[in-house]
């Protein structure tokens, strides 16, 4: 029975092969160059609505023109800054701490393990530390109206210099953990800045994201204006891995994501929490990164002066 219905579908096939006009043809879905048509119209749909959505761009713009990502001004290019704003923020390159990612004037303070002198007597618990920018005017102006103005956009103008300061940890991340806020403050704030960066990061690397690794069991004071002691005290217990996240942490090579980076209590915190559940490792990286006053002293862990 089988054999004839095999020979049966040949047949069928040939009498669709030598129909007169290709009715039959068209019937038996056999109709010579079809497939290639087919494909052809959907290339050039694809083509009209690219056309289709800069055109869409190019009226926006001339109704709503882009603005610099810190000061409002108007710019060609969305999500960028004006020439002044460029001017005014400051990346850190080489020569930086390994660990902590301070920038360095000269590369003759570094150790030979390439970590600064606080490092490398007091070094915190995360192995390598990068961070985009140093905190100064120009960088609050775009991480504030991240975090307080509702300038969601500035997450991706932050993180495009985020991949270029810390490409080489970012290539050994399996993934990436933002450093998460208590669910009151998250209401209140409607996003985790945090958890932004780092979606942005990892649409911009390829590295995957887990938003919701870690908690705050208990709302925390907020740490502007603590010393690095009364920062350190604050976050006693304060991060914890979820339970439910501890498969996609343990063994991970883990990158922490934060907006800012200073004393490194908070950073300290949730790194410990990541190895304590069983992280391979932790790496950090911020948007930006406070610098220590040349009067502080190295033999004190950061912030800890008088």
């Amino acid at each position: 029975m089988i054999i004839l219905h095999d020979v049966q579908h040949v047949r069928l096939r040939g009498l669709c092969a030598k129909s007169d006009g290709g009715g039959m043809a068209r019937m038996c879905g056999r109709e010579p160059g079809r497939r290639g048509r087919m494909m052809e119209l959907m290339i050039g749909r694809a083509g009209l609505r690219r056309g289709a959505a800069r055109f869409g761009r190019f009226v926006l713009d001339l109704v709503l023109p882009p603005t610099c990502s810190a000061c409002g001004t108007e710019v060609d290019q969305p999500h960028s800054l004006c020439p002044d704003c460029f001017m005014r923020v400051h990346p850190i390159g080489l020569p930086r701490c390994d660990q902590c990612g301070v920038p360095l004037l000269s590369d003759c303070h570094l150790g030979f393990d390439a970590r600064c002198v606080r490092c490398e007597r007091h070094p915190p618990p995360w192995s390598k530390g990068r961070a985009a920018y140093v905190y100064d005017e120009g960088s609050r102006d775009l991480i504030l109206a991240l975090k307080y103005a509702d300038r969601t956009e500035n997450a991706g103008v932050l993180a495009r210099q985020m991949i270029r300061a810390g490409g080489d940890i970012l290539e050994a991340a399996d993934i990436l953990v933002p450093v998460p806020v208590h669910w009151r403050r998250l209401i209140q704030r409607r996003y985790n800045q945090a958890a932004l960066l780092a979606r942005a990061v990892g649409s911009l690397s390829g590295v995957a994201v887990l938003v919701d690794g870690l908690k705050r069991p208990h709302a925390t004071s907020r740490l502007a204006g603590f010393s690095a002691e009364e920062r350190a005290k604050e976050m006693l217990d304060a991060i914890e891995v979820k339970a439910s996240r501890l498969e996609r942490i343990r063994g991970r090579h883990v990158v922490l994501v934060d907006d800012i980076l200073t004393t490194g209590a908070t950073a300290k915190a949730c790194s410990v929490a990541l190895l304590e559940a069983g992280a391979a490792s932790v790496a950090v990286l911020a948007a930006a990164r406070t610098v220590p006053l040349e009067s502080e002293d190295a033999d004190l862990p950061e912030g800890m002066e008088e």
